[in-house]
């Protein structure tokens, strides 16, 4: 595009004296500003839908400008970037935790925050208001080999038994079968020859405490491994390891 550019000062001749040859206002020098203005005109943009050739140019409107003022790349490009700086740190806020299989630290990734490592060696499991091992943010705990810390078991029963007879079958000389604990004149087979019935057994009467107390314990850290073996982590879920970080800041 180009401007108009005046050839002529017709209002310099307005102060030549009369008879000065200058004074007089030429055909050709009428031509070459019409010949001026219409270039300028041609190589200009229309009002309405106009079409730009080349990298027009534009004033840059401050931030967050909210009218029908035109937006520049620039403007553009800054926007854009404040709004992802938004979005980026809406999904991942303070305290968020970041899980990734490359070692890069998630300020370097994001281009954002302050990052630290987090819960190494550790699996995360959800927040339980009822459970007091998991009611706290960040509470630890759990091993990474099971443990039994000696301890003792004792049991202890009674039992009461009044007495009782044990029946027994078996056939008596005439071959008859007979219970032993039957009430017979005759001598059944295994009774007993004076009484001629069956055995019978007395436990006491007061009763026989049985008590039967452990007090050695026990303490281990193993696992069958696929060779039969024993060995250490014994209480691990399958897992597969990540890199986790924590925002800070």
């Amino acid at each position: 595009m180009s401007n108009y550019t005046q050839s002529t000062n017709f209002a310099t001749k307005d102060a030549l004296s009369s008879g000065d040859p200058l004074k007089i206002v030429k055909g050709t020098e009428i031509n070459t500003e019409f010949n001026n203005i219409s270039t300028a005109i041609a190589t200009k943009a229309d009002l309405a839908s106009p079409t730009f050739t080349g990298t027009p140019l534009a004033p840059t409107a401050s931030a967050s400008t909210n009218n029908t003022q035109i937006a520049t790349t620039a403007y553009a490009d800054a926007a854009v970037t404040a709004i992802a700086a938004v979005i980026k740190s809406a999904l991942f806020p303070v305290g968020a935790i970041y899980t990734a299989v490359v070692s890069t630290n998630p300020g370097t990734l994001l281009g954002f925050g302050t990052w630290t490592a987090f819960g190494a060696g550790r699996v995360m499991v959800g927040f339980d208001s009822s459970n007091a091992l998991f009611d706290t943010a960040e509470e630890t705990g759990g091993s990474a080999n099971a443990i039994v810390v000696t301890h003792s078991h004792t049991t202890s029963s009674v039992v009461t038994d009044a007495g009782h007879s044990h029946g027994l079958m078996g056939a008596d000389a005439t071959g008859i079968t007979r219970g032993l604990s039957e009430s017979t004149s005759r001598n059944v087979q295994g009774g007993d020859s004076t009484t001629n019935r069956g055995y019978k057994t007395t436990a006491p009467t007061g009763g026989e405490n049985l008590v039967q107390t452990q007090t050695t314990g026990i303490s281990v850290a193993t696992t069958v491994n696929t060779s039969g073996d024993a060995g250490t982590n014994a209480n691990y879920q399958p897992y597969i390891t990540v890199y986790m970080w924590k925002r800070t800041a």
